[in-house]
């Protein structure tokens, strides 16, 4: 499973003209699940989001995590992050989970979150999406939970 995270000072997801999930200061996380993906690779990337330490401290330190802010989170899922680039102009996307499985592990690193009690938004599975973030830092990081 992989994760783009980035910190945010405010993000939101629309499908058409309906907006699905917003948050203020907080983390948007755009998740791949991959074939071989399990119930550790939700867990791996849930516990992830909830204990990065990258919003700064009163000493203007990278040191505290999205809860210990008031922060919130932003998933939305992206399977185009399993894409193979290596050859050809287009992608191939055979590492990525069928959407049945895919989307009950992303719902499950959504469930994993809200458990550890974060507030958490999402975007909507298998949708398209258009997806408003203005990145803080910026800082942007890639979580994978096969590395």
């Amino acid at each position: 499973m992989k994760a783009v995270v980035q910190r945010v000072s405010r993000a939101e997801v629309r499908v058409g003209a309906e907006l699905v999930g917003r948050v203020g200061r907080g983390l948007l996380a755009l998740v791949g699940v991959a074939r071989e993906d399990d119930e550790g690779d939700a867990a791996f990337i849930a516990d992830k989001l909830v204990r990065l330490r990258v919003f700064a401290d009163e000493a203007g330190k990278m040191n505290l995590s999205v809860g210990q802010v008031g922060g919130a989170l932003l998933l939305v899922s992206q399977f185009t992050l399993l894409a193979d680039t290596r050859s050809g102009s287009r992608p191939g996307f055979g590492a990525a989970m069928a959407p049945g499985p895919a989307e009950a592990l992303y719902r499950r690193v959504a469930g994993l979150c809200r458990d550890a009690g974060a507030t958490v938004e999402e975007g909507r599975f298998g949708a398209h999406m258009e997806v408003e973030l203005v990145n803080d830092g910026p800082v942007t990081l890639l979580l994978d939970s096969r590395r």
